[in-house]
């Protein structure tokens, strides 16, 4: 998979705007460490505390938010395309919240590393990619995207209403569900994406084998059929990469909405609808639009923060109001 030339000029852009926001997001926060020491502090300065607060606690989740946005952007971009449908998103449709319920039951049976919360995380996520799936296949569903979305909604909400039963049964589970289910990416040390980048690299990889395959379905299975590709196998693929991609970023950061709307939105809307350019794209513009939101959040209510998944969902919203209110659905 191979991105045009044409392609370039826009990478070149949107990955100068990321890089301007990592920089955003180090000599940022909510804290009393201002911007200017902050900049001093990565010029050589000596200050201390301002660069404990970088090296400590703004690095780390920086480089967490990058990776969460970076994996929630890419299984957006390929649940649309694989459902057809530009309202199709983990969040909305179900995997998000498949992913949270199975974390917050972990949580209240006692699981404490980091690894086994990944690996659950995961299989919430591919039950819910497995109902996503089921519910394209229902007649007169899957071609519907708002009908899909209200389905998917449906089980979001039962899902979080299982998850809020499980607060109920035990206090001290309640309080780490309850921060957890917020979404954050502050106080984690980088040593969780130990267990997570293993998930993303086979996720990227099987990206890389269903790219093409994907845009080849796009014309219609029968084309897809004729080109020698194979249907059945593709939406499997599919199905793994975003299973592994939303539970690693549910296991970074919590159970995130929108992220995976707005990301292909904003992506399509500078690409075009072919899959390939789009997947590129989401490679720089997800980490923005995460870490963008993580430094919104630190600057809103400061000195406190408000939740990143509070920040997610007012950026998402609008979004998916002005894809209803277009009247018309963008071709993919």
């Amino acid at each position: 998979m191979l991105a045009s030339r044409e392609l370039l000029p826009q990478l070149l852009v949107a990955g100068i705007f990321l890089l301007l926001v990592i920089l955003a997001s180090l000599l940022l926060g909510a804290g009393p460490i201002s911007a200017h020491v902050s900049l001093e502090t990565l010029t050589g300065s000596t200050h201390p505390d301002a660069w404990f607060v970088i090296s400590e606690l703004r690095f780390p989740r920086t480089v967490i938010a990058v990776v969460t946005g970076l994996a929630l952007g890419l299984a957006g971009a390929l649940l649309q395309s694989m459902t057809r449908n530009p309202l199709a998103e983990p969040g909305l449709l179900g995997v998000s919240a498949g992913s949270g319920f199975a974390v917050a039951l972990a949580i209240l049976l006692g699981a404490s590393t980091a690894t086994l919360t990944t690996v659950v995380a995961q299989l919430g996520a591919l039950a819910g990619c497995g109902l996503v799936i089921a519910a394209t296949r229902v007649q007169g569903l899957g071609n519907d995207p708002v009908r899909l979305v209200l389905a998917g909604a449906t089980l979001s909400g039962l899902l979080l209403a299982l998850t809020s039963m499980l607060m109920l049964i035990d206090q001290r589970a309640a309080d780490e569900i309850r921060f957890w289910i917020t979404g954050s990416v502050a106080g984690k040390p980088l040593a969780v994406l130990a267990t997570t980048l293993p998930f993303i690299g086979m996720a990227l990889m099987l990206v890389l084998a269903v790219a093409k395959p994907l845009a080849a379905m796009s014309l219609g299975e029968k084309a897809a059929v004729g080109l020698g590709h194979h249907p059945g196998r593709i939406r499997l693929m599919v199905t793994l990469a975003v299973a592994l991609l939303v539970g690693s970023a549910t296991a970074l950061a919590g159970p995130l909405i929108f992220v995976g709307l707005v990301v292909p939105f904003i992506t399509r809307a500078i690409a075009g609808p072919d899959i390939r350019r789009t997947l590129w794209l989401c490679l720089p513009v997800g980490p923005a639009v995460v870490l963008g939101a993580d430094v919104v959040s630190r600057l809103v209510a400061a000195p406190a923060e408000m939740p990143l998944g509070v920040v997610t969902a007012l950026i998402g919203a609008p979004v998916l109001l002005a894809i209803v209110r277009a009247g018309r659905m963008p071709s993919l």
